[in-house]
């Protein structure tokens, strides 16, 4: 049987990654320290190992002898980026490199996929953005997961480790919003939006509402990690979105209800918009649930 580790296998993404791999037939374990994430997340066919990924004496046996790995830990939010940045790169950076080198010399090991993210792009020029707009970061936590991308695809060459980088654009989902999880105002605007709703409460617009993000279903993103791991060449990076732009006050819409407008964040793009022609052109993946689907979806 194929094995796999996923490393924050207990938050939102990760929870849906460690699903799909186990549909999939794999025997999964899933290393968190579930600092973010919940245990009940968790598949019950998957083995939910506590650790941390900043613990080199944990990782190096828990990585060893995967055949993959997906590593989609990290405090994944930008604004608390700001306030605590030594502590969220020494998770999002440091913790990245423990795993590289937990893996650094893995005879079974078939692919590394990194969690990576589309905000280093910060407010690209090229929209819809490719693979090879400018790199622009507006955040600490932006910073971070391009160094840890670049960490990945730089150890990758030079240690042989068979690495790919998945740069996600706005996740959306069933759990996305997770009340136990200390960073959850900070959550996707979907999911805040959802339980706005279902507390009748006044949907919160930071700004003018006109930014326009690129929403894509945690479904989809799951399945992006399988096909970048069973068909990717090493070395690869890829975008992940939907390729379509919805604005927050469109999205708004869709929900339904009062809103509420609030200062606008510092760090955060005016437009995420993915070129996904890369990931559709060599794996054959594309996005297969519409916004439409999706924000049903949160209700089941």
């Amino acid at each position: 049987m194929t094995n796999a580790v996923v490393t924050g296998g207990a938050g939102f993404i990760g929870s849906h990654v460690v699903a799909y791999l186990v549909d999939q037939g794999w025997d999964v374990t899933v290393v968190d320290n579930l600092a973010t994430g919940d245990a009940a997340r968790v598949h019950p066919k998957a083995t939910l190992t506590q650790a941390s990924i900043t613990d080199a004496s944990a990782m190096g046996p828990l990585l060893q002898n995967a055949e993959y790995v997906f590593h989609l830990a990290a405090l994944p939010r930008i604004q608390p980026s700001f306030d605590d940045p030594v502590g969220h790169e020494e998770v999002n950076v440091v913790g990245t490199i423990r795993c590289l080198e937990a893996v650094k010399g893995s005879s079974r090991l078939k692919k590394f996929v990194l969690a990576s993210s589309s905000a280093c792009y910060g407010n690209p020029d090229e929209v819809p953005t490719s693979e090879s707009a400018t790199i622009s970061c507006l955040s600490p936590y932006a910073l971070q997961k391009y160094a840890a991308e670049q960490y990945t695809l730089i150890l990758g060459e030079r240690f042989d480790i068979p690495v790919v980088s998945l740069r996600y654009f706005n996740v959306y989902g069933p759990g996305s919003f997770n009340p136990k999880n200390p960073f959850n105002a900070y959550s996707s605007v979907v999911g805040v939006f959802h339980e706005k709703m279902k507390a009748g409460r006044p949907l919160t617009i930071t700004g003018d509402g006109s930014q326009e993000r690129d929403f894509v279903h945690v479904d989809d993103v799951a399945r992006a990690n399988y096909m970048a791991a069973t068909k990717a060449a090493a070395g690869s990076v890829y975008n992940v979105g939907s390729g379509i732009t919805v604005s927050i006050n469109e999205l708004a819409h869709y929900f339904g209800g009062p809103v509420e407008h609030i200062p606008e964040r510092q760090g955060e793009a005016l437009v995420t918009h993915a070129n996904v022609s890369k990931i559709t052109t060599e794996l054959g993946w594309k996005p297969e649930i519409s916004m439409a689907e999706g924000i049903v979806s949160l209700s089941n």
